[in-house]
């Protein structure tokens, strides 16, 4: 993992304040209705363009330093079950980008104007798991049908769903190769317009329920890394960022019980780095109740710190100085509100205010060189309100 990646992305003392959740937040503040449509957020980019102007925007205002594009549900099969064309998921997409940098260049003409000083605005493309694309939604079950899982979803009460092949390697292998090939033709869309790809700062797979697609994320990255080498453009800062609803992974055995141990995870994320493999720059929680963090953080950085041992046991010196296994660590969680995928509709469970939100999720990790940075924000159900309780809680109570 190249160091020239982490360059400008922050300290564990001084994090990134990222955006909220941008779909929850269109149809919370701005009163979109977008929850009955396959491309969700994107929805917004067809019908109200300024509005997603507007809801980046608020974002910046409340102390946010990177926005994510709207492209979390995008995808060719996406926009073929919505009724577009693949012609239409391209130029969507690339809207998206263009209203991100538009909002960000209009904030910083505003702080310009106001002879404020100058904020670095970074814009992270953000793009959802394969089960973002299926309906009812799969990003926080994984199942998924063949060839990227192995059944689809059932729900019949006597259905038995699995979102594991046990000891089918074959299809196991198809599996792979399927969700690869998903994500990088994603991926290809932006790269192959160069106004986008200048545009955007980093790229964010968000949500993401199984050790395979984390796989499959780093090839079809590895597929992108051979093209930016042959056009001779640079690479992004890239993090993967994982889902735990209920404070476990979704990766179950056939008989639904869990499997998948955070340093498994981690391992899968991380290790055998090549450049037709490379591991992300950054590792994440998403979408996850607050209250789950401390502990998964805690797996996080024990995993992350054995890599480490285990990488330069042979030299004497600071482990966590010289490991090349260094991630940003990216915490965004959910709100507290559970979402009902097969009505679509929001549960509400939290109870207590944007302030306790932001106070848990600062409590949450401590400043740790095991990190070469650390990001901080909100996912679905939080708003600007939350990122700006967030942004005085971190201004307040510095390490």
């Amino acid at each position: 993992m190249a160091r020239s990646q982490f360059n400008n992305l922050g300290t564990h003392f001084d994090p990134i304040i990222i955006d909220g959740g941008f779909g929850t937040t269109l149809e919370q503040l701005f009163r979109l209705d977008i929850s009955n449509t396959p491309l969700w957020s994107a929805q917004a980019i067809l019908d109200h363009a300024d509005v997603v102007i507007k809801a980046h925007l608020a974002f910046l205002h409340a102390g946010a330093e990177a926005i994510s594009t709207s492209t979390y549900q995008c995808s060719y099969s996406t926009f073929a079950r919505a009724g577009y064309t693949s012609a239409d998921a391209r130029r969507v997409m690339l809207k998206s980008v263009h209203l991100a940098s538009k909002a960000r260049q209009i904030f910083l003409d505003e702080q310009a104007s106001n002879g404020d000083p100058v904020r670095d605005v970074r814009i992270a493309l953000s793009l959802g798991p394969f089960g973002a694309s299926l309906s009812p939604a799969q990003e926080f079950n994984g199942f998924y049908p063949p060839p990227f899982g192995p059944k689809a979803y059932c729900q019949d009460a006597d259905a038995e769903n699995c979102n594991t092949f046990d000891n089918d390697e074959v299809a196991k292998n198809e599996s792979i190769h399927a969700l690869t090939q998903f994500h990088f033709e994603r991926l290809l869309i932006i790269f192959e317009n160069d106004a986008s790809w200048n545009s955007i700062d980093y790229i964010a797979f968000e949500t993401v329920p199984l050790t395979r697609e984390i796989q499959a994320i780093r090839r079809a990255m590895g597929l992108l890394d051979e093209r930016i080498a042959r056009g001779g453009t640079s690479t992004k800062p890239w993090w993967i960022s994982m889902v735990f609803p209920d404070g476990h992974y979704p990766e179950t055995d056939k008989d639904g019980t869990p499997r998948t141990r955070v340093a498994d995870i981690v391992s899968t994320a991380v290790e055998n780095s090549t450049p037709i493999y490379p591991c992300p720059s950054g590792l994440g929680i998403n979408c996850t109740p607050v209250e789950f963090l401390s502990k998964l953080v805690w797996e996080l950085e024990d995993s992350i710190q054995t890599l480490q041992k285990s990488e330069i046991s042979n030299l004497q010196s600071d482990f966590s100085k010289d490991s090349t296994i260094k991630p940003f660590l990216v915490l965004y969680p959910n709100g507290g509100d559970v979402y009902d995928p097969l009505n679509q509709t929001w549960v509400e469970k939290n109870k207590n205010g944007e302030e306790s939100w932001a106070k848990a999720l600062k409590e949450s990790f401590r400043p740790s060189e095991i990190w070469s940075g650390v990001f901080l924000g909100g996912c679905c159900r939080t708003t600007p309100i939350h990122i700006q309780a967030l942004k005085q809680i971190l201004r307040i109570t510095p390490e």
